[in-house]
C-alpha cells in the first residue's frame, strides 16, 4: 500500500464537477493499492473508476454531491450483495440524471447511501419503464473499497 501526499488545489481541479471545496487545511493523500483512493482528512473520499474520480460511500454520507435513486427496503439486501439496481425496486428518481452519470442509491426509510452506480439511462427513461436494470452498481456497502480504509 503506497500513500502519496497531494496538494489540495491540484486535486480540487480534478473534482470540479462535484462542486466541493478542499482547503489548505485538509490533509489529502492518494492511496494506491488494489484501488486508487483519495483520502481527505484520513477518510476515503473518492476512488478512481476508468480514469474518473467518483465519490466513495463514506464521503457521500456527509457530503451529498450526486443525484439520487431511492429504492424500497426490499431491494437493500440485493444491492449490498453487489446486484445492479432494477426498476421494480426504485421508488424515486432525481430529475436531471443523464445516461452514464454517477448516481448514489439510497434507501427509502433512512435515505442512507447504499451504493454508487452508473445510470444506464436518463431519469425520464427510468421513470417511463417498469422493469429492467436502471443503474449499474460499482461500489456498495460491504465491498472491498468500503472495508479498505
Amino acid at each position: 500500500m503506497k500513500k502519496i501526499q497531494v496538494r489540495s488545489r491540484d486535486i480540487e481541479r480534478e473534482l470540479t464537477q462535484y462542486a466541493i471545496s478542499i482547503t489548505k487545511k485538509d490533509h489529502v493523500e492518494l492511496l494506491e493499492d488494489a484501488f486508487r483512493v483519495l483520502l481527505i482528512n484520513h477518510e476515503p473520499a473518492f476512488f478512481e473508476y476508468h480514469d474518473t474520480w467518483v465519490p466513495a460511500l463514506k464521503y457521500l454520507q456527509t457530503h451529498p454531491c450526486l443525484r439520487k435513486v431511492t429504492v424500497d427496503m426490499g431491494a437493500i439486501r440485493f444491492i449490498i450483495g453487489g446486484a445492479d439496481i432494477m426498476r421494480p425496486g426504485v421508488v424515486a428518481i432525481d430529475e436531471g440524471i443523464a445516461k452514464d452519470d454517477f448516481v448514489v442509491v439510497v434507501d427509502q426509510t433512512h435515505c442512507k447511501p447504499l451504493s454508487v452506480g452508473i445510470a444506464l439511462m436518463d431519469s425520464a427513461a427510468m421513470k417511463a419503464i417498469t422493469s429492467g436494470k436502471v443503474v449499474k452498481n460499482i461500489h456498495y456497502v460491504g465491498d472491498e473499497l468500503w472495508k479498505m480504509v
